[in-house]
């Protein structure tokens, strides 16, 4: 059987193009690093090439809600994950200054663990996240940077919404980093799990009113995550896969904020 067209395209052209803005800019990123830059040229890069990769894909986005975050401090974002795609779609269309919080084996990798330290990322062990990872994420907060993260731990086959990690918001308490629940629909179809074509497509990303944390406890962790699961899950509901049973659903808890 002959691959489809966007087989090809991704093979012969998005994959080696990619490729080149990846090498170039983590080049550029590294190199500002190394000089003991800022970090917001870093940024910038990362921001130049989310937008590279979504204009040549394809991939058109529509943003909702963002008026609903005040500018000017810092924010854990938290989205349900779709696509390898999300991760450009939230760096060109969320106007702040973000950090990703990555899986520790991350840093294994010798170059994407390299960037990923030097410019300012956040790798932890999402289940109990340890001293050092709290010192780093009050140093930047004092340096007016936001996180995000993507609490299900790996990317949604079919739409469906995963547990959310109960770490990440044992995190964001200690903190005290007001959580955004972020939602994400459609970035599945432009590249699928597990299958290796990407496909030009229609993507909404929809944000929501800021979570304080303030006055809540460690104890607390597990009904944030739930609190904010049940808000992203009432935002997904309907893009889930019909060929697939429904996963189990966890109640929602509320969270005095």
């Amino acid at each position: 059987m002959i691959p489809p067209f966007h087989w090809w395209r991704t093979v012969l052209f998005l994959i080696p193009t990619i490729a080149v803005y990846t090498i170039v800019l983590g080049a550029l990123s590294i190199g500002s690093a190394l000089l003991g830059g800022s970090g917001r040229f870093a940024h910038g890069c990362a921001r130049l090439w989310s937008w590279l990769i979504l204009a040549t894909t394809g991939v058109n986005v529509t943003v909702r809600g963002l008026e609903r975050v005040p500018p000017g401090r810092s924010y854990l974002f938290v989205a349900n994950h779709q696509s390898f795609y999300d991760i450009p779609i939230v760096f060109w269309h969320v106007p702040f200054d973000l950090r990703i919080v990555a899986k520790a084996s991350l840093g294994g990798f010798p170059f994407i663990g390299g960037h990923l330290r030097r410019t300012g990322h956040v790798l932890v062990d999402r289940r109990s996240p340890g001293l050092r990872t709290f010192r780093q994420v009050e140093g930047l907060m004092k340096a007016g940077r936001s996180l995000l993260v993507f609490p299900e731990g790996t990317r949604s086959p079919d739409g469906r919404l995963g547990r959310f990690r109960r770490g990440i918001f044992l995190l964001a308490i200690e903190t005290g980093l007001p959580v955004v629940p972020m939602a994400l629909r459609g970035s599945r179809h432009v590249m699928r799990k597990g299958r290796l074509m990407t496909c030009p497509g229609d993507v909404v990303l929809e944000v929501f009113e800021p979570i304080p944390v303030s006055g809540l406890t460690r104890a607390d962790a597990e009904p944030l995550a739930e609190r904010v699961r049940a808000i992203v899950l009432a935002a997904v509901a309907g893009d889930e896969d019909p060929r697939r049973p429904p996963a189990a659903e966890s109640p929602a808890v509320p969270v005095s904020s």
